[in-house]
């Protein structure tokens, strides 16, 4: 059965991978970069975006991040900060979004003298305001950055435990992965975890699985950010799908970045009927030109996903999101009524026995 666009933006969403830094609006950066006195290498929002989206311009995952040297520039000033975050909650509200985990590297935006505390504030002020105009609930995910030192790593953990309980909900490693392991900022980690705060890291989309392998046993993440190369490694994915670890899939993404050859074998249809516990995420609205809407209708033109897989993809994010137990149950079952009462999808008998877990 084919599924129209409007039918899946309608579906109740839960997004826990996306980068602030990747999701702005291209009028609003030339409207900053006006107001900050910013020179952007293009004059319209139609020529940025063309410029800073990837299309069917496929290269590297270090050719996908020099885009954020764009977005980056107009991201200097709590004002910019506070909007960009207001605004992505208007955009992710438009498409049912009911819970979205936002991540960025605050030392990114210290060019101006913004002190990393302050843009950890401005961006819960525009998130804040986004809860109360458009009823998204959030949390942040401060990252670290793989090719920055592992030092920096640690200072960026600290300011995690600092906002603990405060709008921070976890801690990521992003940025290049070949050259940079994750293992050398396990030092980082091992604040994160001594404190009982989530973790999740980019591992397995340009590297392979030991990528992965070190973000799990050296670093202790709870999720790990794409995992498209767990596959090549079928003990340590047997080890994934036993702890219950979840995938923050994003799908144009890995096709942007030639972590998969092609969409069509991207294993995402595999993790998901060997039952590993995989969500669909955007990871850069504006950089892969993408919404959590288009990703969903992706995985039903090339894997036959219907309304009952989608359930239960939603049903994993919202069990694997950075919160309290307690927290999450509600989120779960609201959504879980939602989906009986609008759409009539009602749980299998296995997804029952899940969602008492």
């Amino acid at each position: 059965m084919s599924l129209s666009a409007e039918l899946v933006r309608r579906l109740p969403k839960v997004e826990l991978h996306c980068h602030l830094d990747g999701s702005l609006r291209p009028e609003s950066m030339i409207d900053i970069a006006q107001k900050d006195q910013v020179e952007l290498p293009a004059s319209t929002p139609e020529k940025l975006r063309k410029l800073l989206a990837i299309g069917k311009n496929r290269g590297s995952l270090e050719e996908y991040i020099q885009r954020f040297e764009v977005t980056l520039s107009v991201l200097q000033t709590p004002e910019a900060l506070e909007r960009v975050a207001y605004e992505l909650i208007e955009d992710v509200a438009r498409e049912n979004v009911r819970y979205i985990e936002i991540r960025y590297s605050p030392i990114l935006h210290t060019r101006r003298g913004m002190t990393p505390d302050e843009s950890i504030d401005a961006v819960k002020r525009g998130l804040r305001r986004g809860k109360k105009d458009f009823g998204v609930y959030s949390g942040i995910i401060v990252c670290g950055i793989r090719n920055i030192s592992p030092e920096v790593s640690l200072k960026l953990a600290d300011l995690t435990l600092r906002y603990k309980n405060n709008g921070v909900v976890g801690f990521d490693l992003a940025g290049a992965e070949e050259n940079f392991p994750a293992k050398h900022h396990r030092e980082a980690f091992y604040l994160i975890l001594n404190n009982n705060i989530n973790a999740t890291i980019h591992a397995g989309e340009a590297f392979g699985p030991a990528s992965i392998h070190q973000a799990l046993h050296y670093c202790g993440a709870h999720r790990i950010g794409h995992g498209t190369r767990l596959r090549e490694d079928p003990d340590l994915m047997n080890y994934v799908n036993d702890h219950r670890i979840p995938l923050e899939i994003c799908l144009t993404s890995n096709w942007h970045t030639r972590s998969v050859r092609s969409l069509r074998y991207h294993p995402m249809k595999y993790y998901y009927e060997q039952g590993i516990r995989v969500t669909l995420n955007t990871d850069n609205r504006l950089i892969s030109d993408t919404t959590m809407t288009k990703e969903f209708l992706l995985a039903h033109e090339l894997y036959g996903f219907g309304l009952k897989d989608f359930r239960t993809v939603t049903i994993n994010a919202a069990k694997s999101a950075f919160q309290p137990h307690q927290i999450r149950k509600v989120m779960t079952r609201k959504i879980a009524d939602e989906l009986e009462a609008e759409f009539g999808l009602l749980p299998e008998y296995i997804e029952q026995d899940q969602e008492s877990n």
